[in-house]
């Protein structure tokens, strides 16, 4: 018989909390409203992405979808509700990856990074492959690697990512984790003036092999066309252009002779001299 599905540690609730922050998208409100995170999905109280359909709803076009939805906004402890629920699936998922025996500490801390980090990025990680081949202390080292998101395209590390990390790794390791954070409140929010977190990247060497590749390669440079010839460039290239001689076929020894044979003899003309000399002769011949 499969066990029970595993609670969320409270204290891995708290951590969220804490890091999450309860950014309010509509202030002169009484109660917490929708707003945009920096994703670009409608997300309300600790995180909660809004769905319409089984769809995230995204984009400032949908902020009246995403607020007909809560219309009156919700209460603090409504919002508490919306992220244990949020964190029930998350459970299922890292009670089915984790393959070694976990305590709270343990289990409470990789809950934390699978909220933030999603579950297909964890599957890829480095963390999770030490996790299960039970290097306890490698796998706690590679919660501080998951610290940079993009800003502005640039991947950078993150102050309130170092905090949250470090405090995950604590808590792994059964250590102070709010200390290890150096806990203020943080927010993915934008109507608010606290930190803004991103999803932070997954490190490179926890990304695809299509992902790698795909940064590391240089696009082939395009072979460059001859440009088109004008007359006067046709000109130009025709005076400067050597024309190719054509090479003589060497004739093979013997071929002179053999082709003076084939020939006909001609005969040679009779030169002035031998003519006149002859014609004294048949002169004196005759009689007076």
């Amino acid at each position: 018989m499969p066990a029970p599905l595993r609670d969320v540690p409270i204290q891995a609730v708290d951590l969220i909390k804490s890091f999450e922050g309860i950014p309010d998208g509509d202030p002169s409100t009484v109660n917490i409203d929708p707003y945009l995170c920096p994703a670009d999905v409608w997300t309300i109280g600790w995180g909660h992405a809004i769905t319409e359909g089984g769809k995230q709803l995204k984009g400032s076009a949908n902020r009246a979808r995403a607020k007909a939805m809560f219309p009156g906004g919700i209460t603090r402890p409504q919002a508490e509700t919306l992220l244990r629920a949020d964190l029930i699936p998350r459970a299922a998922v890292l009670s089915r990856l984790a393959k070694v025996a976990l305590d709270d500490g343990q289990f409470g801390a990789l809950i934390s990074l699978l909220f933030n980090i999603g579950e297909g990025n964890l599957v890829a990680s480095t963390l999770l492959r030490r996790l299960n081949q039970g290097e306890y202390a490698a796998a706690a080292d590679q919660f501080l690697v998951w610290d940079k998101a993009r800003v502005k395209g640039v991947l950078t590390s993150l102050a309130g990512l170092v905090r949250r990390r470090k405090a995950e790794r604590a808590m792994f390791l059964q250590e102070d984790w709010r200390a290890a954070g150096s806990l203020g409140m943080v927010t993915r929010g934008r109507s608010v003036t606290l930190a803004v977190l991103p999803v932070p990247e997954a490190p490179e060497a926890d990304r695809p092999e299509s992902a790698k590749t795909a940064a590391k390669t240089v696009p082939k440079t395009a072979a460059k066309k001859a440009p088109r010839k004008t007359p006067e460039t046709a000109l130009e290239t025709a005076s400067t252009t050597t024309p190719k001689t054509v090479s003589k076929k060497a004739t093979k020894p013997g071929a002179k002779k053999a082709a003076a044979r084939k020939a006909p003899l001609m005969k040679k003309a009779p030169t002035m001299k031998k003519a006149a000399t002859k014609a004294a002769r048949k002169t004196a011949k005759k009689p007076a």
